[in-house]
């Protein structure tokens, strides 16, 4: 009877350490998440944005917006608007140009400025807001627009982008206006029935900043 009670014993302490074990495996783990959260860079009040490697070849212009994020800086911790003249502004560092650049670049003259104010500065730029590169649809799509250019983009993604074709929309007849370094415009057609089908696919164009679609 003695060596059952033993048995039994022994038996409830080793599920009390197992359990104890789960225990703090769990709380140790929970406490090394957060605190690789707290040892990431924060974006203070710029917080919801995160770098996005598509854009790493992005170039910056008039009009975006700029969150930037100095590590342990609260103050430099800002989001700021690219102005017409393609400069923004910084505390310490003043001004500097912006626009022409992609984000990495802005970034490799940030830390370089920062150097004779902050110790080991870890700089991170992302852009937040796109303004200054886009492209129109226009006529008989489901949703004429606007849209941000931010990757590689041809006709056909556009008008899936806006939607599609309403109804009578002349998919023969489509056409993009593009301003020519001269300042005019050209005129490129577009026939989407021979594109879907594999004819003429050098009509799918990639689109340039502020070409315009046109869907008559």
């Amino acid at each position: 009877m003695k060596t059952i009670f033993q048995l039994i014993s022994l038996g409830i302490l080793l599920l009390s350490s197992a359990l104890t074990g789960v225990s703090q495996t769990d709380v140790t783990s929970a406490n090394k998440l957060a605190d690789s959260k707290t040892a990431s860079p924060a974006l203070g009040s710029v917080g919801t944005a995160v770098p996005n490697p598509a854009m790493a070849n992005f170039i910056i212009g008039a009009g975006d917006v700029l969150a930037i994020n100095v590590w342990k800086e609260e103050q430099l911790t800002r989001a700021v608007p690219v102005r017409s003249d393609g400069r923004i502004s910084l505390p310490l560092i003043g001004e500097i140009q912006a626009s022409g650049r992609t984000p990495k670049e802005l970034e490799n003259e940030l830390r370089t400025k920062l150097k004779d104010y902050v110790s080991e500065p870890e700089v991170t730029v992302i852009v937040q807001e796109i303004k200054s590169q886009k492209f129109n649809v226009l006529g008989m799509v489901m949703k004429p627009g606007s849209y941000p250019l931010t990757n590689p983009t041809t006709v056909l993604d556009a008008i899936a982008l806006a939607g599609g074709f309403r109804d009578f929309a002349k998919q023969k007849a489509i056409y993009v206006l593009r301003q020519t370094t001269d300042g005019s415009q050209s005129r490129l057609p577009f026939n989407y029935k021979e594109v879907v089908k594999g004819q003429k696919p050098a009509q799918n164009v990639t689109l340039q900043p502020n070409d315009t679609i046109v869907v008559p």
